[in-house]
């Protein structure tokens, strides 16, 4: 007789895991991928979401034999930055706490009398490197908000960096911290606030430091925050304020994990001094583009002397001629050749003592000789005469300054992540905020005005198109084939005139200050990561660049940003999107919240995470394997007619079920105790760490699955030292079974039930009871037409198939 199912159960992921059932020698032939999609979540809505780093996003994979596997995306927490993890010294300390130059963790002296650690709350790059086929990661931590006192400590308190050892599981890819240790820094000066990173085209890791203190500043204002910044930070790592020196800072340091688990630090001066938010190389492993964010930057790219090689190369600034305003704007972009440098030059220059004074004359007018300019560091218009010889100093030290002094365009607002389409060559940029410098200047008061593009609070990702054969401003050929021509908008954000009840004051469909970025080339995915006050839960997106599908798949704790977003596609057969959190609550006060009672949310923000306290280092996991795919289905015995065939081709497509032989399921035969249990315990991916107490499973193929399925309290023996492996299981045993695979799979106990539900009740004997009526409720097992159950009936191979499917829908969505 036919089964008759419950509705309602949702497809979801199942892990791709081998079956128990025995198989004839294996086909290699396998299907491949037609298309992958994302499919998005919806924002939060309770306090319960808002407080939560989670996604319930998926991904639809279609294969090219037709059949669709929907895998469910979940969020995994590697460690916080206040949990104590770093081994520093003997001593465990905060994964988020700097150490100064001595390897000393630096210590909040802020409260009297209370010395306690100072722990960045702001986690933001990762890596993930492969070394010899150890898996590492780099993680930035990028500033500390608030001391212990409660007075801000932005950038007045040295950034770090950590070193984690990850453990993989090589049947799920679960990634486990396994060591933590800090980066040391002190043969560079220390690290200024690291922002975002990437892995370079030789495996390494490129990491920041924005917002680089103004020299000009620094030298002659002893209250402007170039200098308080430069004394705090160099009183704190060096032990001596009079070592502050704001050109120490700004640039790109490299850090080399080598195969022992140590690291090599180099911070490269010849690509030049700006805000650094990320550098991103292309495939020759010669050409990068930079992020410079604040308000008044430049875009920059870089062309080095030789591949895998930052040591030497040629600074380039962009000049953007606008061509249009449509969804964000769009122009053209030309080049101006700043100089060519060596590391070891600028070094030098640095180490030389050198001063703003002696790169440039000022006027605090116009004056014939000067050049009029405006660029973040300074904020104001200054002018500006570059001193004999000097050309070398300013293209490296003062970037941005010499490059508005060359005509490059120093308008850009808040320019953030840089990512790569290598197929299409395309280098996307996130422009955060389109307002300020990138606006018209209706007053006439700027310098100039090259940009004139619409205000868009929410911020615009942009798309550079590649080529080569460019020439510079100057008519000299620009040696690099992937060089930026055109700069056009591709996913504009939407401002509202007024908050919704949530507090958000731009679409929450949309994305909304577009910062981190990263790319996936055999996904054909962008990936976006928020910084936001626009939205009061920061999202991760997913935008595919053939369909223009943009997906939500992460939301973090209001008031936090979504940091640390890197895309990876083959780990060893496995692929994630590391993302992290930042500042969690920060600045709801400022939130219109409505919809849900404020001063409970900031409650709970408070006591689950703690506003601006921490940060999360995490990844998403749950992405199909882009290497490990399915093989044909060629069962003749369960074809698309055939009841079972929805669960079998399912299971299949996972790697659960396999045939008898090559071509035949056998779907009528039926399942032993011992099969149907290794079947639960393998997609559950349990593995035995002990001996159970059973002497009939000695020997069998099975035993270790068993041994786990006991251990995990998912069966019982027949007897006290018997198992019976290889009795044919009932459907009331089934039941059972399945419902304690529930139990450890969710957590969550089920009803100890033993209502009336079938005609034939009490034929089931009272220890299955509780187990049937649960997986009835469930919809894993149901009745026959004639309203019984018949729980001492056999399972077949096709009924089995049809509980297991059922089972991992269930759990799994």
């Amino acid at each position: 007789m036919k089964l008759i199912t419950k509705k309602g159960t949702t497809f979801a992921l199942a892990l791709i895991i081998p079956a128990v059932t025995p198989v004839a020698a294996a086909s290699n032939e396998k299907v491949s991928i037609d298309s992958i999609q994302f499919n998005g979540m919806n924002p939060p809505s309770t306090i319960d979401q808002m407080v939560n780093t989670y996604t319930d996003a998926s991904v639809e994979v279609k294969y090219s034999d037709g059949r669709v596997r929907k895998f469910p995306l979940a969020y995994k927490t590697l460690f916080k930055s206040e949990d104590q993890v770093a081994a520093n010294k003997g001593e465990k300390i905060p994964a988020g706490t700097p150490i100064d130059a001595h390897g000393n963790p630096i210590m909040d002296h802020s409260v009297e009398g209370k010395p306690t650690y100072f722990i960045s709350d702001a986690p933001d790059s990762n890596s993930l490197l492969n070394i010899k086929g150890q898996l590492y990661m780099v993680t930035h931590y990028e500033y500390d908000t608030f001391d212990a006192a409660g007075h801000s400590a932005y950038g007045l308190v040295p950034a770090s960096m950590t070193l984690t050892k990850l453990a993989q599981d090589k049947k799920t890819g679960e990634l486990k911290a396994v060591e933590v240790k800090k980066i040391d820094f002190s043969s560079v000066n220390g690290l200024w606030i690291p922002c975002n990173g990437s892995v370079s085209t030789w495996n390494t890791h490129l990491g920041s430091e924005e917002y680089e203190p103004d020299a000009r500043s620094f030298e002659f204002n002893p209250q402007s925050s170039a200098r308080t910044w430069t004394e705090s930070f160099a009183k704190l790592y060096f032990g001596d304020e009079s070592k502050a020196n704001p050109y120490y800072y700004g640039f790109i340091p490299e850090i080399t994990v080598k195969e022992d688990g140590s690291t090599k630090v180099e911070k490269h001066y010849s690509v030049g001094r700006f805000s650094h938010e990320l550098m991103k190389v292309m495939p020759d492993k010669r050409t990068a583009f930079f992020g410079d964010d604040g308000s008044y930057t430049t875009l920059f790219m870089y062309v080095a002397d030789k591949p895998a090689n930052l040591s030497a190369g040629t600074l380039y600034a962009a000049k953007f001629h606008q061509t249009g305003t449509e969804n964000g704007g769009s122009g053209k972009l030309e080049w101006i050749r700043l100089g060519h440098a060596t590391d070891k030059e600028i070094k030098d220059i640095i180490d030389s003592g050198i001063q703003f004074s002696d790169i440039f004359e000022t006027s605090d007018a116009p004056k014939e000789g000067f050049t009029a300019i405006k660029q973040y560091s300074y904020g104001k218009t200054e002018y500006l005469k570059l001193k004999p010889g000097m050309e070398k100093a300013a293209a490296f030290l003062e970037s941005r300054r010499y490059a508005a002094m060359l005509g490059a365009t120093s308008e850009f607002n808040k320019m953030e992540g840089v990512a790569l389409n290598a197929k299409d060559k395309k280098v996307y940029i996130a422009i955060s905020d389109q307002s300020s410098g990138m606006a018209k200047d209706t007053k006439g008061t700027d310098p100039v005005d090259d940009i004139q593009l619409p205000v868009i609070k929410s911020g615009v990702t942009y798309q550079l198109d590649l080529t080569g054969g460019q020439k510079d401003k100057d008519g000299n050929a620009i040696d690099s084939d992937y060089v930026a021509a055109t700069m056009s908008g591709l996913i504009a954000g939407e401002d509202l005139t007024t908050a919704d009840s949530y507090g958000n004051t731009a679409n929450v469909d949309k994305v909304a200050n577009t910062d981190n970025l990263s790319y996936s080339e055999p996904l054909r995915t962008l990936f976006i990561g928020e910084d936001s006050g626009k939205h009061t839960n920061n999202f991760v997106w997913a935008y595919n660049v053939d369909t223009k599908k943009l997906s939500r798949i992460l939301s973090v704790p209001a008031g936090a940003e979504a940091t640390g977003l890197s895309a990876v596609d083959n780990m060893n057969g496995f692929s994630y999107i590391l993302s992290n959190f930042q500042h969690p609550g920060d600045e709801l006060d400022q939130n219109s919240i409505t919809a849900v009672d404020k001063s409970e949310l900031k409650k709970a923000m408070e006591e689950k995470i703690g506003i601006d306290k921490t940060g999360g280092v995490g990844y998403i996991t749950g992405l199909p394997s882009l290497t490990k795919l399915p093989k044909p289905y060629k069962f003749k015995d369960v074809d698309k007619s055939h009841w079972a065939y929805e669960y079998v081709s399912d299971l299949q497509l996972r790697g659960i079920a396999k045939g008898m032989t090559e071509k035949s399921f056998v779907p009528n035969q039926n399942v032993t105790r011992g099969q149907f249990t290794s079947l639960i315990v393998r997609a559950l991916g349990l593995e035995a760490k002990g001996k159970p107490p059973f002497k009939d499973i000695k020997g069998l193929e099975l035993s270790q699955d068993i041994a786990a399925a006991y251990e995990a309290g998912i069966i019982d023996g027949k007897t006290k030292d018997k198992f019976a492996p290889n009795d044919t299981i009932t459907r009331e045993q089934t039941a059972k079974i399945l419902m304690k695979a529930y139990e450890v799979k969710t957590g969550q106990r089920i009803a100890t039930t033993h209502k009336t539900i079938f005609k034939d009740t009490s034929a089931i004997s009272a220890e299955f009871l509780p187990y049937v009526n649960a997986a009835y409720e469930k919809g894993f097992l149901s009745g026959y037409r004639d309203g019984t159950f018949a729980p001492n009936k056999n399972l077949t191979r096709a009924q089995a198939a049809k509980l297991v499917d059922l089972f991992l829908k269930n759990v799994e969505s």
